[in-house]
């Protein structure tokens, strides 16, 4: 872990040097430094940019958990089941591939433009990505253990607990890992509509209304800073909850 912490770091001081080569070469307003961006981070942290962050991660957090609670258990039910799985798979397969940007106008349309929408279309992204890779990881698990564990008398319930939830994890965790960045993309466009709080609206009023740029890229930041923080936190859950997983 602390060789990847300090890949981490000089993955972050690489990117800031080209970001300052950029800078140095465009010689524009709308590239200035990394230094002048992180002094304005700094000083909008006491501002209004804490309130935006708060309001994007609330979004995110709430989406992230809502699909869980309901994709992962329908994963593990349809994965258990080969008739739920006859019979729900060819609707998986014709709803998984449509890109769930594209829902954006409707759900506008249907739940408005509050915190609603945008929970429900992080929502989205995330419960098809939940549900395939678990009842995947559902489906592959050995019938023969699960025969075994039946005949000592192992009812459905347990065999939730002790055998397919286990052993969907790396797969629930899997998905939410490959869908942060889509999520959080998702955020940025749904918070443009419509809305006084969110690192969407931020970055978009001072980079298009205020022309403010050092303040639009501290939105990135904060962004990205987002972004990477529920990475981090996805990769700390599954190292202790998929301890297996990682030994040696």
């Amino acid at each position: 872990m602390v060789m990847k912490q300090r890949e981490i770091t000089l993955a972050a001081l690489g990117l800031l040097l080209l970001w300052q080569l950029a800078a140095l070469i465009v010689q524009r307003p709308i590239l200035p430094g990394p230094s002048t961006v992180l002094l304005i981070f700094v000083r909008e942290l006491g501002n209004d940019l804490l309130l935006h962050f708060g309001a994007s991660l609330w979004r995110v957090t709430a989406g992230m958990a809502l699909s869980v609670l309901i994709a992962a258990p329908a994963g593990i039910v349809i994965g258990a089941s080969p008739r739920w799985n006859r019979l729900v798979s060819p609707i998986i397969y014709l709803l998984y591939p449509i890109p769930k940007v594209v829902l954006v106008p409707i759900v506008l349309l249907f739940l408005g433009v509050g915190d609603r929408a945008k929970i429900a279309l992080i929502f989205l992204i995330l419960f098809f990505q939940i549900l395939v890779l678990v009842r995947d990881q559902a489906v592959g698990i050995p019938p023969q253990l699960i025969q075994s564990l039946r005949s000592i008398g192992a009812g459905r319930r347990a065999l939730f607990r002790f055998v397919y939830l286990p052993a969907s994890l790396p797969a629930i965790l899997t998905a939410l890992r490959q869908s942060i960045g889509t999520a959080v993309a998702v955020l940025y466009v749904t918070e443009l509509f419509a809305t006084k709080y969110g690192l969407g609206y931020y970055i978009y009023y001072n980079g298009s209304t205020l022309l403010n740029y050092p303040a639009m890229y501290a939105g990135v930041i904060a962004m990205a800073i987002l972004g990477f923080g529920m990475y981090v936190v996805v990769d700390w859950l599954e190292r202790r909850w998929c301890a297996w997983k990682f030994a040696s």
